[in-house]
């Protein structure tokens, strides 16, 4: 072949536009496999001598999508060195922006909610941001970066959002005005993750009311069990401006108070040593702290005690003091002790003078 034929090739691929779309997205796709192969076979050898699994994790999110992403710029490419007509030139580069652009959104979707969900995982109730907010974080940047893309993609197919915008400040203020209530018990509930108020499990008093386990926190209410078995839904605007007592914070531990009073000269020293000794007997009762005996006050019939100690949980609240005062009423009649109750004594005086 002289070179008057190469000439007459090198001429005909220079007026076929579509020899030149398919060279220009060859040469790409070669470079797509090469970053394929540079990812696969260094890349990945070099994350897995590290100590952290994170950049492994990395490397599989992003191994499709740059691959992916070489070829559609290669597309894009193409059609600017090689143009088409109407209405081609103006489709298919949109095609390949929306792909580039869809590729990317599913994989920052895919890479934060495996990094939330590790964090989920090995979340403790220690730690400052629990799973509840970390689950919300998760949804919330999944929607986030939903909605962006789709706006993006609005902006990539030349659609003018100005209307958009407006119609959905109309909707609004009028979706606002109809679900006030909704919306304050949407933002209640965030708030509670925020602040950590109360989280699943712990038990809590409303307003002084109601006490039971939260069994749920959702976005819209929040649920407490009372020990009755009874089922509260409390709607989360309630609970954010509510008094909320949580008897499982700062610690999962509990005090409770045991009221008990003996007659009038009993050997008080013998009577605290009686009531310790019971709360030590008492398995369920925490060792550390230890328990101790307080004076109240001296009552018209008895010297009022009570005895203070500790719990592992709030829900041996109830249980606990039934069996404190049982025993404490069984050992205070083994050693003598006399638990008075009041009485009146009525004397009858008789007159010596009677008149017939």
């Amino acid at each position: 072949m002289d070179f008057g034929s190469l000439l007459d090739i090198f001429q005909v691929v220079k007026e076929n536009i579509f020899i030149k779309i398919a060279i220009v997205i060859s040469v790409y796709f070669i470079l797509a496999k090469i970053a394929d192969l540079l990812i696969d076979k260094i890349l990945r050898k070099a994350t897995a001598m590290t100590r952290i699994t994170i950049d492994d994790h990395l490397i599989d999110f992003a191994h499709r999508p740059i691959y992916r992403t070489i070829i559609w710029l290669g597309v894009l490419h193409a059609l600017d060195v090689a143009p088409l007509t109407e209405p081609w030139q103006s489709i298919l580069p949109s095609i390949a922006r929306s792909m580039i652009l869809l590729i990317w959104t599913i994989a920052l979707v895919r890479t934060t909610s495996w990094v939330f969900q590790t964090k989920i995982n090995h979340a403790s109730p220690e730690d400052k941001i629990g799973k509840d907010v970390l689950l919300l974080l998760k949804n919330v940047t999944g929607v986030v970066f939903i909605v962006s893309a789709i706006l993006w993609l609005l902006t990539v197919w030349k659609i003018s959002l100005t209307p958009l915008f407006a119609s959905a400040g109309i909707a609004g203020i009028a979706i606002a005005l109809a679900a006030k209530d909704t919306l304050a018990n949407f933002f209640g509930g965030i708030s509670i993750f925020l602040d950590r108020t109360y989280k699943i499990g712990d038990y809590i008093i409303v307003d002084n009311e109601d006490r039971g386990e939260v069994v749920e926190i959702g976005i819209r209410s929040t649920r407490i069990k009372t020990r009755d078995d009874v089922m509260i839904t409390i709607p989360n605007s309630i609970m954010s401006n509510s008094k909320i007592i949580n008897e499982s914070a700062p610690v999962p531990r509990f005090r409770i108070r045991v009221p008990f009073g003996v007659a009038y000269g009993s050997d008080l020293e013998k009577v605290e040593e009686i009531v310790l000794a019971v709360a030590r007997a008492n398995p369920n009762v925490s060792a550390e702290p230890e328990a101790r005996v307080r004076l109240r006050s001296f009552a018209d019939s008895s010297v009022n005690f009570e005895l203070l100690c500790w719990v592992e949980h709030p829900a041996g609240k109830g249980l606990e003091i039934h069996n404190l005062l049982k025993a404490i009423y069984r050992s205070f009649g083994e050693k003598g002790i006399v638990i008075p109750f009041p009485q009146r004594d009525i004397h009858v005086k008789q007159n010596p003078k009677s008149v017939d």
